[in-house]
């Protein structure tokens, strides 16, 4: 299922016997591990028809344990920021896996939460989604991956 080019060096992949400036590599290199991660939870979501960013709306519904979110709160949380969230909200409902209702204190808002449907199914996708993300990380330790979160952080 997991089949891909780690192992390849950037100039590799994109097919160039140029030396690559370091800041130049580096960036490409991040879009290619970008690119490597969101194909991989795509074909990892596709049997449960979600898309990354209605899967990231609906775990952070499961976040709100319960209690509703607004859609600033949601877009807020948003790992990829977006400006379509009524869209996703309105697919996810579509499937009945959100409810949105008007809020009692500001009739402007709108209040989401996540159904029991929609729990169940992150629960059905948790343990693979688990799986992916070890995969994805599998070659690093414990203190390279805190390494590479610390300069990562630094973005």
């Amino acid at each position: 299922m997991y089949n891909c080019c780690m192992n390849m060096n950037v100039e590799t992949i994109i097919k160039t016997n140029k030396k690559i400036p370091l800041h130049k590599r580096t960036i490409i290199h991040l879009a290619l591990v970008n690119n490597k991660i969101n194909e991989q939870m795509t074909a990892a979501l596709k049997p449960f028809d979600i898309s990354i960013p209605q899967f990231n709306v609906l775990r952070i519904l499961r976040g709100q344990q319960g209690k509703p979110a607004h859609l600033s709160t949601i877009n807020e949380r948003m790992v990829t920021k977006m400006s379509n969230t009524t869209r996703l909200v309105d697919k996810l409902m579509a499937k009945g896996l959100v409810k949105r209702s008007i809020c009692k204190q500001n009739r402007r808002k709108v209040e989401i939460v996540i159904t029991q449907k929609g729990l169940d199914l992150l629960e059905d996708m948790d343990d693979l989604l688990f799986e992916l993300e070890e995969h994805l990380v599998g070659r690093f330790t414990d203190k390279e991956l805190i390494a590479l979160n610390t300069l990562l952080d630094k973005f």
